[in-house]
Formats: structure tokens, sequence, C-alpha cells
């Protein structure tokens, strides 16, 4: 009752429009703008009704398309505005989608043919007009609803809409196939094809899909193969945007021609129809293969039809060859910038692919490029659909399979061996397309998708490439010859930063990233990854067949140092990750259960590893470095001038030109390259086998310090990222405790490489490093590293630069202990004496509180007798004495003044101390200025009686070091004097003021002489030591002055010497001096004063005061210390 009410409301609702519209149907210029109102209204109507879900009944609808038709009837063509018209098909595309079920086909013909007259530009005369394109856009949306196949109906039963569908949709297909309106079919798909090349975007998208529709669905086979060249060579324009100004065409346009394109080809050349007439006959069976091999008779040609093209071999070879001409244009298309257009060529490739596959087979090679590049696609969604397609076509049993995974096979043969060639043209953007295409190959291998067979037979394919079957030793040095590496960009430093920095967090736990490597003849980023990714993808898809390749490159890669060596590594680290899908870039994020490797992979890795860390013990050979072939380039040859007289000798061959000598190519050497090469190999040796690793650390832990030690920032880092990747993979908490815990291994190979048969030099720097990376840990350790020492020092001790090194480990090993020590010993210095208190503000007062002879109060001494009294504590037992007899009771009896015993720290510090102060004599300044700091480290670590000794039998020798020609020598021995001043006060009382300190009254001496001759002394009236920080004598001074100030704090004072102290150091509180000396000197002059004040006062007054005729000769006005003197006054 409801929907006859709604009917009702819409009947009322649509006469009140149809009835003036009919009465207005003849178009006069009067009732034109009420014919464009009612047909607007109308529209309106229409819509509403459409969006609300109702369906026009047959009745309703013919109601309707009568003043519609009247309309068009009553009035000519050339009458009837565009905009009218307009309308007149907006309201009909409404209509005719409820009408297409139950629409006359003599009506759905004239609407055809009314829509396709409109589009075509023609009218009933036959006279020309042009309609403008939102005309033909309404136009061809009306036959767009004529021709869209329903899909679904008013009606909850879904087979029976399927059926009547079905029935609808052959009804409509048998009139279009009628002889009578095959010319009309054509000619309407000849102007959809013109309007295709429309720059108004709506009416090309109308096009397409009427064109989709047409070929798809409503055009006779015997028609297609007709206007296929057509079709084709129009959509390809289309796809390409060659009829825009832009170049290029809109992502929506070129999917709507590549559909229109993938309709037509597959109706015209699929396998089911070209093989029913008889243009290939499809091999099933053995009757089949017998037919072909003796020859079949022909098919009998079936009835010609106007307009069609019989299905022939000889038409299909000559289509296919102009399809794949025409196919060929369309590969700019892979790379459009949006994933519409390139999900259409997705689906064009797919499609072509498995209808065509016996018809066309020489377009596979394309259509698959096509789609393992799409496969690389950024778009996510572009990559997984390709990679799907690929899956689907060559892992599903079909007729199309085997060709398929044959011709990608190909493929993948073919780019490998234009690789190299691409390469040397240095095609970065070729040499990228080419790696992807490789790489998208074998991810198929490891796709998930798809039946094992097919996995397996790429699989054996791919290993068939890379096995010893696979012809490596012609493709593998091609490949060498033209792919050269080069280290990134960065300088070289003395001091290694990768070893700085895993010395100043021996703890790291962070991921340290490998460095990157440059190529010569690759210029992109991208590039360099795709070549990396491709490599991994043969190592991954091939398996254990890739382990030969993996065996020759890193063969090759050991054979030297040249460039292809250096490339045959890099190939062999790539080709490991891949099979054993590890990463070096993968960070700290590791699997907790590894993959199961195999035997035949876990043995090869064994054996490689042992031949790579053997490289580290081959001697350097002294062949051309590319830095020495750059310096030989530089000169300039000398040109040998001869003068001779008479006529020339002809040679006997005659030939009059001179022989051009043939100038040698020498091969650059990069070992630093290469041995970074070499450690990320072991790191990925050790990603691969992890735990089982580990036995092989006896072999690989020197050679990676030994590379952490140099001073290339590429190899460096490389050994830090190797060193943190191998802690990594085999479960240490940092490099340190891998190092702790294989300290034997390392030792050993230090001590092999420290020998007379055979001598590294570098070898005393990774014995330093390790001390350091493993820290306090090495403390229970250090004795074997000290007997190390002492070894090679007693063999070596000839050999400054060894010795030097020698000595460095051994003050590492100092500095850690000391870094252990947590009970350092006090500081042992005298109470000073009590003195009474003064208050003098002159010198004035100064002489008067002489001159009443200032005594300390003598003590009086007690003569009185008091008698009888005790002598001792009242109840305290007297203790028996010891029966000297006795031996037993001497022995349990400890003896109170003996030392307590050394610690095993202090024992192995000692031991350094007395088997190295044989060496504060030796020629080379270095090494004895790292004995005295090895002493000075030490001093907190020692107590009285294991160093003092020591220190007594080499007095004279450090002394002689305070004179020594060198300022660093002289800096280091009073840093020593100054700790043994801290620590031992009492020891060094009479050695401070009877032996160092008037050899420094020398030194300054000698010094401000110096300065007065140097060009780096500041000028200027009084002026004082040098204008810079960094010279000889600044530094001296700053030794000198800071070894008396400890010495004024912590040894008892002598007052002669101190007197001479604060004379001598007060031009350093001059203002022209250096702001660290002030410092320094106002130090100094308050540890004294904190003891003996008045010295201070007197000798700093008397300097800046000259009033008192008894001081005057203290006088000094060329110093202006008034601002320090103040300084020093207040804080006392």
């Amino acid at each position: 009752m409801a929907s006859q009410d709604l009917s009702q409301d819409i009947f009322r609702r649509l006469k009140a429009i149809c009835v003036p519209l009919l009465g207005a149907s003849l178009l006069t210029s009067t009732s034109i703008p009420d014919v464009f109102k009612y047909l607007g209204e109308l529209t309106k109507i229409l819509l509403d009704v459409r969006a609300s879900g109702f369906v026009l009944t047959p009745n309703l609808i013919s109601y309707i398309f009568f003043p519609l038709s009247t309309l068009l009837r009553r009035n000519t063509a050339s009458d009837i505005p565009d905009q009218i018209l307009e309308k007149i098909f907006i309201a009909l595309s409404v209509l005719c989608e409820d009408w297409w079920w139950d629409c006359d086909i003599a009506v759905w013909e004239q609407l055809f043919m009314l829509c396709g007259a409109v589009i075509a530009g023609i009218d009933e005369q036959g006279n020309g007009k042009s309609r403008d394109d939102e005309t033909k856009e309404a136009a061809g949306g009306c036959l767009l609803a004529l021709l869209r196949v329903r899909t679904h109906e008013a009606t909850s039963n879904p087979t029976t809409v399927s059926d009547r569908t079905q029935a609808r949709l052959e009804m409509l297909k048998t009139a279009t196939r009628n002889d009578k309106f095959l010319p009309v079919l054509g000619q309407t798909l000849d102007s959809l094809l013109m309007t295709v090349d429309t720059p108004h975007l709506p009416l090309q998208r109308v096009s397409l899909s009427v064109l989709s529709l047409i070929l798809g669905t409503y055009a006779p086979d015997s028609l297609v193969p007709s206007v296929l060249p057509g079709v084709v060579s129009r959509m390809t324009r289309t796809a390409l945007g060659a009829s825009t100004k832009r170049g290029w065409a809109n992502g929506e346009i070129v999917s709507g021609s590549l559909e229109v394109m993938r309709f037509a080809i597959v109706r015209a050349l699929g396998n089911d129809i070209c093989a029913e007439e008889g243009a290939i006959r499809p091999v099933v069976d053995l009757e089949d293969l017998a037919h072909a091999t003796v020859g079949r008779p022909d098919l009998p040609l079936p009835e010609s039809r106007p307009f069609s093209t019989l299905r022939t071999p000889s038409w299909l070879r000559g289509t296919s060859s102009q399809l794949l001409i025409a196919l060929n244009t369309l590969t700019p298309l892979v790379t459009h910038p949006t994933p519409l257009a390139l999900l259409a060529v997705l689906k064009l490739s797919t499609t072509l692919l498995s209808a065509t596959s016996m018809t066309l087979p020489e377009v596979q090679p394309l259509l698959l490029h096509w789609l393992l590049s799409l496969s690389n696609s950024d778009f996510s969604s572009v990559s997984i659909e390709s990679r799907g397609s690929l899956s689907s076509l060559l892992m599903t049993p079909s007729d199309a399979q085997l060709p398929l995974q044959q011709t990608l096979l190909h493929i993948l043969n073919d780019n490998l061996s234009a690789l190299p060639r691409l390469l040397a043209t240095r095609a970065d953007a070729k040499v990228e397309h080419v790696a992807g295409i490789v790489e998208a190959v074998c991810r198929l291998v490891s796709s998930p998708e798809g039946p094992k067979e097919g996995v397996f037979f790429f699989s054996s394919g791919i290993g068939k490439l890379l096995g010893s079957s696979g012809g490596i030793d012609r493709w593998g040095w091609s490949l060498l010859s033209v792919l050269e590496l080069s280290k990134p960009p960065i300088t070289s430093t003395t001091a290694s930063s990768a070893r700085l920095m895993v010395e100043s967090n021996t703890n790291m736990t962070q991921w340290e990233g490998f460095p990157d490597i440059d190529f010569k003849n690759v210029f992109s980023a991208t590039t360099r990854k795709a070549l990396g990714r491709m490599f991994r993808g043969l190592g991954r898809a091939s398996g254990d067949n890739c382990l030969f390749s993996i065996e020759w490159f890193v063969n090759v890669g050991r054979s030297g140092l040249d460039s292809r060596s250096i490339t045959a590594m890099w190939c062999a680290c790539r080709l490991l990750e891949g099979v054993a899908d590890v990463s070096l870039g993968q960070g700290s994020e590791i699997d907790g259960i590894p993959a199961r490797r195999s035997r035949r992979l876990t043995r090869l890795i064994r054996s490689l590893v042992r031949n790579v860390a053997e490289l580290w013990d081959e001697p350097v050979n002294n062949e051309p470095t590319e830095a020495m072939l750059r310096e030989e380039e530089d000169v300039t040859p000398q040109i040998l001038v001869q003068h001779a007289k008479g006529m020339n000798n002809l040679h006997e061959n005659l030939r009059i030109a001179r022989r051009a000598p043939v100038k040698q190519c020498m091969t650059t050497k990069q070992p630093e390259l290469h041995e970074s090469l070499l450690l990320q190999f072991l790191a990925i040796s050790a990603g691969t086998l992890q735990a089982q690793f580990m036995p092989l650390l006896l072999y690989t832990l020197y050679p990676i310090l030994r590379s952490l030690v140099s001073p290339d920032v590429c190899l460096s880092s490389t050994a830090l990222a190797t060193l943190n990747y191998i802690a990594i993979m085999t479960s240490y908490a940092s490099p340190a405790n891998l190092l702790l815990s294989n300290f034997d291994y390392t030792l050993d190979s230090i001590s092999r490489r420290l020998s007379r048969r055979w001598l590294d030099i570098e070898a005393t720097k990774v014995l330093s490093l390790m001390v350091r990376l493993v820290g306090s840990d090495i403390v229970q350790r250090a004795g074997d590293v000290v007997e190390e020492c002492f070894d090679r020092l007693d063999e070596f001790h000839g050999y400054s630069i060894i010795v030097e090194r020698l000595l460095d480990v051994l003050g590492d090993v100092v500095n850690v202990i000391k870094e252990d020590t947590r009970d350092n010993p006090s500081v042992s210095t005298d109470p000073p004496d009590d003195a009474e208190e003064m208050d003098i503000t002159s010198m004035d007062d100064f002489f008067d509180w002489l001159s009443r002879g200032h005594r300390l109060p003598i003590k009086e001494v007690d003569t009185t007798d008091y008698g009888p009294n005790p002598k001792e504590t009242w109840g305290a037992s007297k203790i028996p004495e010891p029966d000297p007899a006795d031996d037993t009771a001497a022995e349990q009896e400890p003896n109170p003044d003996a030392d307590p015993p050394l610690t095993p720290i202090q024992a192995l510090t000692k031991q350094i101390v007395s088997r190295s102060l044989y060496f504060l004599t030796h020629d080379s300044s270095v090494i004895r200025a790292r004995i005295l700091s090895l002493l000075a480290s030490s001093v907190p670590v020692l107590s009285e009686s294991a160093l003092l000794p020591s220190i007594h039998y080499a007095w004279p020798f450090i002394l002689n070091r305070l004179s020594d020609s060198e300022a660093f020598v002289v800096s280091s021995a009073a840093s020593l004097v100054e700790s043994l001043a801290t620590h031992f006060g009492s020891f060094m009382f009479r050695r401070i003021w009877d032996d160092v300190w008037p050899r420094f009254r020398v030194l300054l001496n000698h010094l401000d002489a110096a300065d007065a001759t140097s060009a780096l002394s500041r000028r200027g009236v009084g002026a004082v030591g040098t204008e810079s920080a960094y010279t000889y004598s600044h530094r001296i001074y700053r030794s000198v002055i800071r070894t008396m100030t400890v010495a004024a704090t912590a040894v008892h004072l002598q007052e002669t010497s101190i007197w001479q102290l604060l004379l001598a150091f007060r031009r350093f509180l001059h203002r022209e001096a250096h702001e660290e000396l002030q410092q320094c000197a106002r130090d100094l002059y308050l540890a004294v004063g904190k003891k003996e004040v008045d010295p201070v006062w007197l000798a700093l007054s008397s300097t800046m005061d000259s009033t008192h005729m008894t001081m005057q000769f203290l006088a000094a006005s060329q110093w202006d210390i008034r601002s320090n003197v103040k300084i020093i006054f207040q804080e006392l």
C-alpha cells in the first residue's frame, strides 16, 4: 500500500512537468527557456527518485519517455540547442538505468543510434554539426547506461537475477551483432576512438568506458580483429598522452585506455578463439603431437561476414609482430607516477600472459619484464599485487606455466649478462633497473605463495647459474673488471675515531653501523643499494648452490689487493648475506631462534674464515698504492734530446714513424678497503654461525683489533662495527666482555707477532687497546701482559719504537690499576709548627717586632721533689718477658714494625716500576718521558716500603731528567716530583729543598735568558714568559710552579729555600704574564702563606713598596703585581 502511495506521489510530480513539457515540445525562441527549465526539474526529480531506491515501472518510464521522444521528433537536430539536448540525454540516462531490463529492442537501437550520431557529430540530413563536449559527454553517459551490464535487481533471488541478466544481455548482443546494425556499431566505435583525444577529461572517461563495454561485451568476435589495429594505435597514443600538451596522461585515462586495449587484444588474439578458428594448433595429447609432426589438415574456413577478418596463421604472425611494436612503446608507463596507471599496466600484463600464452609468445618477455619492474614499485598496493600476479602465473599449474618459467630464467640470464656492459657505460638508471629485475626474479623463490614445485624450479635454475656449471669464471671476471669500489670521502687521522669511541665507552651496547662503500663507476646511492639487494637476492634464491660462487669470489679476493680482489670480496659478502639470510644493516634486533644452517654452509664458512684471517699474517708487499701512483703522475717525465748529424736511417720494413712506447698500466692497491671488506666477511660469518663462531675467535680477534688501531677512518670504523656485531651475535653483553672472555686467545696472538721470527709493530697498539677496552677487569690478568711486555723489552731494548710502544702498554696497565685502586694512601704531611700570630700592617711594625726579639717561650722544667710516686698505671700486670730459647713463641707473635704484605696489584705495580727504571737513561727522549709518567702513575698505588726504595735508587737519574734537553721530559720529571711530594712528604723533604729546588732555580734562569731572545716572548716592561701557552718555556714554568706548590703544601718548609722561592716566582704575579701562570703563582703563594704568612707578606709587600730603606733591594717596579697580591692577602 505504501509503495502505491509513493508511486502515485511520484506520478503527480512527474505529471506536473511532463504535461507542460509536451505542450512546449515544438521549440521556438520563446519556448526554449521554458523547455530548459522543465528538463532541469525533470532531471532533478528523476535523480531524487533514483537516490530514494524506488524502481520506476515500465508504464511510468513510458510516460516520461513520451514527451522526450516527442521533443526529439518534432524538431530537427539542427534546431535543438546543445543545452536542451544535453538535458534530454541526462534524463534518458537516468531512465535507462531501470529501463535496461524492459526496453523494446527497436527503441534501444534508436537510442543507441541517436547517441552515436551525436558523438559522431552528424544529424538526420547528414549535415555535419559539431556539438560541444558537454553534450557529447551526456550522449556518452546515455550510451553507457544503455550498454552497462546490470548485476543486481530489487529481488531476493540472486539466481533469478543472474538468469534474467544473462537472458537480457544475450538479447542485446544479438541485436548489436546483426548485419544491419554492424555499420552503426562500427561508426560508433570510430567516433568514440576520435573523441578519446579530446582535452575534455570527463568526455575521455565516458568514451573509454563505452569502448570497453562495446569491445568487451557487444562487438562480435569477427569484428574485433578488424578494428584491433585502430584500437591499439589510438589507445597507445592516448595512454602515452601524445595528444596533450603536458606530454603525459592522467592515471585514470591511462587505466581506461589499457582496459580497452586489453579487451581488444584478448578477444582478437585469445588462445581459445584462435585455436577454434585454426590460427594456432594447441598440443594437448599425443595425438595432437603426432598431427603437429606430420601435418594436420587445415580446418574449413568459417563463412565470411561483412566487416570481418579471418584468423589465420599468417594473420596471426603479422598481427603479433605489429602488436609487439605497439606494446614496446608502452614501456614508459611502468614508471608512471600514479598507482592507478601502474595497476592498469599490471592487469594488462597479467591478462595477456594468461590468455595469449600460445598466440603471443614473443610478447611474454616484455610483459614479464613489466611485472618484475612493478614488483619493485614504491607503491605497496602495486608491488603486492604484482608479486601476487607473478606467483599466480608462475607457480600455479597451467598451460602457460612452463613457458613463462623458461622465459623468466632467460630474462635473468640476459640481465646479468647486460649488467657489466651497463656498468661500463656508467648508466646508473639502467643499472638500477636491471638490478631490480634480477632482485624481483629472485624474490619469487622466497615468496610464501605457490606450490613447492615452482619454487624448486626457480631455485635450481638460479643455482645452476651460480653453481659449478654456471660458468662463473666467464661472467664473474667480466663483472669484476667493470665494478670498481672506492673508499668513502673521509680523512685519515693519527688517532682512530673508532678507537677513541670504543675506549671512551667500553660497555657500549648500541648498534654501530658499517660505513658505506662507494663505487667509482656508480654515482647514485639508490643504484648502489640496488646492486647490494640484487646479490643478496641471488644468494637467497639459490641457497647452498651459491656456495661455489662464494668460495670462488673469496679466493679471488684473497689473491691480491687490486680492484678485482676488492670487488670479489664485496660480491662474496653480499651473496653470503643472502644465503645465510643475515644483514649487516639490521640493527640490534636479532631473532631469538636462529635459522637452521646446512652442514655444507657451516663447514665452508669455517674454512673460509680461517683463510681470511690468515691474510693479516702475510707480509705487506711494497706494491704501489693509489697515493703513490698519483704522486708518480704528478712528476713530469724527463725528455732526453739527442743531437745527431747526417741522414736518418730508415727501418728495415720502411716504418718511418717511430713506435711510441706502450705505457704500462699499473693497478692501484687499496689495502685498507680490502681489509674493510674482509672484516665484513668475518662479521657476516659470525651472524651465520652465531654461537658456533666462538671457536673461530682464536683466529679472528687479532685481525679485528689490528684494524681497529688503524689510522684509516673507514677501516677502523668497520673494525668497530665488526667487533660490536660479533659481540651481539655471540651473545656477549659488550665488546669488553668478549675480549675478557677470550683474553688468552688475544694475548697469545699478540705474543706470536712480537717474536724475532715474526715482528709486527702494530701488535703493541693492539695490546694497549685491549688493556683499555677490558678496563678494570684486566687487573687479575695483567701479570701476563706485564711479563709479555718485559720479555719483549729484553729482546728489543735497542729498538726505540718497540720500547716506546711497550712502555705505552705498561702505562695503560698502571692507569687501569690506578683507577681500580679504591684505598688510596693518605697524604703524608707534617703538621705545621705552632707560631704566634701577629698583626703587622706596616714595615715599621715589622722592625719593631723584630727588635723586641721575637722568640718562643722556653718551657720551664719542674724540679720539685714530691716523694715516692707510681711510675706506671695502677692495676697494670707485668707481662712476662719471652724466653729467647722459645722459637715457637717468636714465630707466633707478629712483628708490629713489619710492613703489611703487598696485594697482588701492588706487587704487579712494584714489578713494573723496578724493571722500568733502567730506561730512565735511554737515548730516546720519548721513552724517558714515558718512564717518568709511568712512575708518577704508580705513586698513588704503592706503599712507602714498595715504592721508595726504587725511587731512592733511581733518584740521581730523576734529578738528571730535571736538566734534560727536552722540555716535555723536564715536565714529566716535575710531575713525578709533584706526585711524590703529594704522597710522601717526609721522604721528599731533603730531596725537594737540597736537590730539586736548586735545579729549578738554574732552570728558571736559563729559561729567562732564552725568553729574552725568543720571537715568541712577550714584549714590554717586565714582560714574563711567552704569548702562547703551547711553548716549551710556558709548559716548564707551569710544571715547576705546580711542583713547588705541592711541595709547599705537603713538605716541611725550609726557611732559606722558601725565601728564595718567594723571590723567584714574584715575576709570575705580573699582570702582563700569562693568565695561567698568574693563577699557578697565586696558588703557590697561598700554599706557602698558609704555613708561613710572614715571609709571604714581607716578600710581596717589599716588592710593591720601597719606602723603607732596609727592604729597598726587594723592590721591583717593573712588575705590576698589585692585583694578584690583593687577591692573595684577601684569602690569607
